[in-house]
């Protein structure tokens, strides 16, 4: 068991945390003539280690990610979900979310998708909380901070949140709220071609470039705020306003998380540095999942596609879901670290 725990923590620390990496870089800063332990010194070592291990795994992760998602076209996933009622829908749904795009505005556009396809609005619903919040992404990407105990458990709750939400919508009966132009699409089913191995390894590799392209401004930003937040910022100012002592430390990193727009590969640093300065657990997943599930320009792309009423189930669903999450987890957060 020892032995098993010891390849455990390796894994942990130097391949998903890159630990020597961050040494390799204090040295390098250090023999260029910097003090790594003043705040200049501290923060561009911090920035540096971050990005650099940061565009590491997103770029390994997203050619493995889009590798598997070359199997589930639209039409496909369609047709996979048209088989399922009830709530096996919706956990087939959630799911399936896991292997599509990496951020809310990214899968609205497949949310539209399989609404005019005539899939139940509760289950298409169970799919866009998913598929921001629970990929293989974020459960390596966490794992390189906080371990797998707690990455494993992101992804669980994020799965039964997606789940729960999607059923609720579905009992509550929203789906006169759908926008008619949605409803009344034409519903074409085109069959995808079959890809060869030589194919999906083109996409996955296109879609590594797309992404990384797409993402870097974000990740960059998150970075420099990590940086700020962990080698400037006192520790008393963020425990005064997010620490544990502090009751409603969810509620105020989910209202900080949501009218931001980034992914979890950009909140990554920011969630590290907090995690640095004594935040709660749960704290931290409360702001993450703000930001990727509810994030303003994702709402005002889907408020194109569904009535206010509808809109406001699934925001205040959500966030009440987001907010209970982050009580759970600073309650439990002993029993995972």
């Amino acid at each position: 068991m020892q032995i098993l725990e010891s390849i455990g923590l390796f894994i942990q620390d130097q391949i998903l945390g890159m630990k020597w990496l961050n040494q390799v870089i204090g040295n390098m800063l250090s023999a260029c003539g910097l003090n790594i332990k003043d705040v200049i010194g501290k923060s561009l070592q911090f920035f540096l280690y971050d990005t650099i291990k940061i565009f590491i795994l997103l770029s390994f992760l997203i050619f493995i990610i889009s590798y598997i998602q070359s199997y589930f076209p639209p039409e496909r996933t369609k047709k996979i979900l048209g088989r399922f009622h009830g709530i096996w829908a919706n956990i087939l749904s959630a799911l399936l979310g896991t292997v599509t795009p990496f951020c809310s505005c990214s899968s609205i556009p497949l949310f539209i998708g399989f609404t005019s396809a005539g899939l139940p609005v509760g289950v298409t619903f169970s799919f866009l909380i998913s598929s921001p919040l629970v990929d293989l992404g974020s459960l390596i990407l966490l794992a390189s901070v906080f371990g797998f105990k707690i990455a494993i458990a992101y992804v669980i709750v994020g799965l039964i949140l997606a789940v729960i939400g999607g059923t609720i919508i579905e009992k509550l009966g929203m789906e006169k709220y759908v926008e008619n132009f949605i409803k009344g699409a034409s519903r074409v089913d085109i069959e995808s071609a079959e890809l060869t191995k030589r194919d999906r390894m083109h996409y996955a590799w296109d879609q590594v470039k797309a992404t990384v392209k797409k993402v870097a401004p974000y990740v960059v930003v998150g970075v420099l705020i990590g940086a700020l937040i962990h080698n400037v910022i006192p520790e008393q100012w963020i425990q005064a306003v997010l620490g544990t002592e502090n009751p409603f430390s969810p509620i105020i990193a989910a209202a900080i998380g949501i009218p931001m727009y980034a992914d979890i590969f950009g909140t990554i640093p920011i969630a590290e540095a907090l995690a640095a300065k004594g935040v709660g657990i749960g704290t931290i997943l409360s702001f993450m999942m703000g930001v990727t599930a509810l994030s303003l320009p994702s709402m005002i792309m889907l408020k194109k596609a569904v009535k206010a009423k509808l809109l406001a189930v699934f925001v205040g669903i959500v966030a009440v879901g987001i907010i209970i999450i982050g009580y759970f987890f600073n309650a439990t957060q002993f029993l995972l670290i």
